[in-house]
Formats: C-alpha cells, sequence, structure tokens
C-alpha cells in the first residue's frame, strides 16, 4: 500500500491503509480472475469469475450488508464496462440503494474506466497499486518494540495437503476447498470460511472460541450451505457435540483444516460416519 498511486478522492486515512492492505493481499492470492470486499480489515464478499462483472456482483450479495461502506479490490484491470457497474450497481437486499464504497483498488484503470469512477462520488478513494511481491516481512508494533515474522505467503499450490477420511474429496470438493482456505487465510482468529463454486458464501472471524465463528459461518451461508466447502484457519480442539459434528449435521460437503489437535482422530471419526472427507493441509493461518 505504500506505493499505491491514490488517483481520486480524500485522503487516505489510517483505518483506511489497513483495509485496503487487507483488501489487496485477499485479492492477490485468489486462483484467477476476482474481487473481494473488505470491511474492518475482513473480507466480507470474495468470488472469481470469468466475467469480472459477475465476480463483483457475487462478492457484494455475500453479505450485502457488510459491503456497504467497504473496499473493494480488483486483481485485473477496470475498464469502462466493470467502472459504470460500480458506479450504478445497487444493494440486493432492497435492489433500490447505490452501492456505497469508502475505496476501490486495482493493479490498473483503462483511462475510460478511471474517468467513468471518478463520476460515482468526489470522495471515492480510487487507487493503483502494484501485484503484492512475496517473500516479505510481516511487522507488528506492540508496546515498545516491534514483532517480526516472515509474512504468510502460502498458496494451496504451495502444500501437500492429506485426507485420512474414509470419504475421499471428488475434484470439485478440493477446488471448494481450497478456495475457502484461500478466503479463511484472510479472516481474523478465530476463522471459519465456507465456499462453493469460486464464490464465499459467508464467513466468521475473530470469535473467542472456533464454535461460534462456525455458526457465523453457516448461517451467512443459509441454504447454500450444504455441500459447500468449510475451511478453518486452525485445528479443531473438539469434535462431537462441537464444530466438526455440527457442521456434518448441516450438510456440509467437505472440511479443511490444518489439523494438529489432540482429538483430530475424533474429528475424523465423525467425519467418517457423516461420510464426508476431511482434508489436511498440515500448515495453519491463525491471523491476528
Amino acid at each position: 500500500m505504500s506505493h499505491a498511486v491514490v488517483h481520486h478522492g480524500k485522503e487516505m486515512s489510517y483505518n483506511n491503509y489497513l483495509d485496503a492492505q487487507a483488501a489487496w493481499a485477499c485479492v492477490n492470492d485468489l486462483p484467477s480472475q476476482g474481487c473481494v470486499v473488505v470491511k474492518h480489515t475482513n473480507p466480507c464478499g470474495v468470488a472469481c469469475n470469468e466475467d469480472i462483472l459477475e465476480a463483483y456482483r457475487d462478492a457484494v450479495r455475500a453479505d450485502a450488508t457488510s459491503a456497504f461502506g467497504g473496499i473493494v479490490a480488483f486483481n485485473c484491470e477496470v475498464d469502462e464496462k466493470l467502472a459504470r457497474e460500480l458506479r450504478e450497481f445497487r444493494s440486493p437486499n432492497d435492489g433500490e440503494t447505490r452501492m456505497f464504497y469508502e475505496i476501490v483498488i486495482a493493479p490498473s484503470y483503462t483511462p475510460e474506466g478511471l474517468e467513468t469512477l471518478k463520476g460515482k462520488s468526489k470522495n471515492l478513494r480510487i487507487l493503483e497499486s502494484p501485484v503484492r511481491s512475496k517473500g516479505t516481512t510481516s511487522l507488528r508494533q506492540v508496546g515498545g518494540g516491534w514483532l517480526m515474522q516472515a509474512a504468510d505467503d502460502l498458496v494451496p499450490e504451495d502444500i501437500e495437503w492429506t485426507c485420512p477420511t474414509k470419504a475421499q474429496p471428488t475434484e470439485q470438493q478440493v477446488k471448494d476447498a481450497m478456495f475457502a482456505w484461500v478466503c479463511c487465510k484472510h479472516v481474523n482468529s478465530n476463522a471459519i470460511t465456507v465456499a462453493k463454486d469460486n464464490r464465499m458464501l459467508g464467513m466468521g472471524s475473530g470469535q473467542p472460541n472456533r464454535v461460534f465463528s462456525v455458526e457465523i459461518a453457516m448461517g451467512k451461508a443459509g441454504d447454500e450451505f450444504k455441500g459447500a466447502a468449510l475451511a478453518s484457519d486452525a485445528f479443531f480442539p473438539f469434535a462431537r457435540g462441537d464444530s466438526v459434528e455440527n457442521a456434518c449435521k448441516a450438510g456440509v460437503g467437505v472440511i479443511v483444516q490444518p489439523g494438529g489437535s489432540m482429538r483430530d482422530d475424533e474429528a475424523i471419526e465423525v467425519c467418517d460416519e457423516h461420510n464426508v472427507p476431511m482434508i489436511m493441509m498440515g500448515h495453519r493461518h491463525f491471523k491476528h
């Protein structure tokens, strides 16, 4: 974000930069052309599609209430057609209210796209940012000093995952699971995401226990939860009468998690009882 060009809008604030960084980090991890909507550093909408307009619409529909006043990021050029959609798209909640955003970020804009987007609001911050580089360092401030660690640059292609359950995931379930896992990487812990067909359907973030995050994510996904992938940023400490069993009973299609709990065997048993494949990544995200 420190190298982003601000083409239009009000001066960037401290929180603007934090939210913009969160959106840009997530959209740069997507497996294909897509859109991310962030609110309070959490992705509330994520979608990929060959038609970028559909990706944008799907991202907003995931949680239109949270998307209002959020940050929208694209990993492709914004042309006039997309800019006009950003200007005119109305909230799926009532079909009347035009969506309002604080920031739009993209790697580039066509001249026509930039001018069209400027017409949305005099205050809309329009950012152009270079593609996020990997192998960077993460710094966080604490009282009297800094914490430093390698950035979490892992993507599914970097990992040889395993599936210890009797049921093995289909090719589509693997795609759904990996998409959910990428989304989960960018959600504040305790993080749970639900995804299917290159769309994030729901997420639970920042809860003091994983059960609540699962309940929130399942609730946001609604009827679309059945057959979807559920991803967890860290292992499930319990399975029976807890998150894993609740998700299986609700009709989850596949579960993906790091593994590493003393009760992993219990989670596997529960999945076997419900014929649900569980993928173990061997790496956790745990964003704080």
